[in-house]
């Protein structure tokens, strides 16, 4: 807007109040994003909402996150053509500048996904950006995917040449778990048929599927793969030390200088408790750190370690139960404030012993 005309005083008044008019503004802004938000509901619901893909309408959300969605934080814009180059993938936190990178809207169209400031995009995005930095995603790889349930990454690692090896558990351990009733189960490999992803002549003849127990992994799938992932599974495995143990047996199933991609809970709140059950665990930078001491000493490469939460106003923004769409990237779970972390492991040259463990009952 055009300055008026003011003896050097008063314009100097004026600019003054200008600045501070603005520090006000975002002052208000980032009150809003405070995890120090409270919401009351009638009913209280701990599932997470599914993820929105194209032609889905978004849920309705509270009116302190209307103004935090994709479109207004990082604006609508076309994916590219490529997944064009960003930082190397670390072993990170789910934080807000990765969802403005162009690599997370060209990985959200491949999977037909809409763009949302969603903790389950981020998993999706940081597992494909870290197999294609590497090579991994062409013609003749090979992959294996643990716990997959019902994801569109078996079908778009088909559509880039891969040979993929789908997993999940058995049918009555799925039932037991509740991953049935919420259709995040797969008993077959039609039900991850995605013709809008990858052609169904091509899917049938490079995916298959299997039944593996995380716990337990068949040695028939060892030393075969290129790479192999899982999308936040390991918190549900018994314990947090069952889920450390998947890990480290994951990599058994690798060639030397194979990749495994995993994705898992994170407590943001407290790096002495957190939640361990049977049916949930939530790792803290303890249980991360030990992880990737265990496995260095046994021989495999850890990608540095960047727990940051990030200092954006949706990094600090906590969703509370009944969980949104948007934004999502951190939770409440319990009593505990929570996020999605990565992590990236080459296989090296000394090989683990597999150690399965039994699952505890409740």
């Amino acid at each position: 807007m055009p300055v008026p005309r003011l003896p050097k005083i008063k314009l100097i008044d004026y600019f003054i109040d200008q600045i501070a008019d603005r520090v006000t503004n975002l002052l208000d802004q980032q009150a809003l994003s405070s995890s120090r938000i409270k919401r009351s509901f009638d009913t209280p619901d701990n599932t997470e909402e599914p993820i929105r893909g194209v032609g889905d309408s978004p849920n309705k959300r509270p009116a302190e996150a209307e103004w935090m969605s994709y479109a207004k934080v990082i604006g609508e814009l076309e994916p590219p053509l490529y997944p064009t180059a960003a930082r190397r993938r670390q072993s990170d936190l789910c934080r807000q500048a990765d969802f403005a990178l162009d690599a997370y809207r060209y990985w959200s169209s491949a999977l037909g996904l809409v763009p949302t400031l969603h903790r389950k995009h981020w998993e999706f995005f940081y597992i494909c950006q870290a197999l294609y930095e590497r090579g991994l995603l062409t013609e003749g790889r090979t992959g294996l995917g643990f716990g997959v349930g019902r994801e569109p990454l078996p079908a778009l690692f088909a559509s880039l040449g891969c040979n993929i090896v789908a997993t999940d558990q058995a049918a009555d351990d799925a039932l037991r778990g509740g991953w049935k009733e919420t259709h995040q189960h797969a008993n077959e490999v039609a039900v991850l048929e995605r013709p809008d992803i990858c052609a169904s002549s091509i899917f049938r003849e490079r995916v298959s599927f299997a039944v593996a127990d995380m716990n337990n992994i068949p040695t028939d799938l060892a030393d075969r793969f290129d790479f192999c992932w899982s999308v936040c599974s390991l918190e549900h495995l018994g314990s947090l030390e069952h889920g450390l143990r998947f890990v480290e047996n994951s990599i058994d199933t690798l060639k030397i200088g194979g990749i495994a991609v995993h994705t898992t809970e994170f407590n943001l709140l407290s790096n002495a408790a957190t939640v361990e059950s049977p049916g949930l665990s939530i790792y803290r930078k303890c249980d991360i750190e030990e992880l990737a001491k265990r496995l260095e000493q046994a021989g495999h490469y850890v990608e540095p370690l960047n727990l940051s939460p990030g200092t954006t106003l949706v990094d600090d923004y906590i969703d509370l139960p009944p969980y949104h769409n948007e934004p999502h990237l951190r939770l409440r779970i319990g009593e505990y404030d929570c996020t999605s972390v990565g992590l990236i492991i080459t296989r090296g040259g000394r090989k683990p012993v597999a150690q399965p463990m039994e699952v505890r009952s409740s």
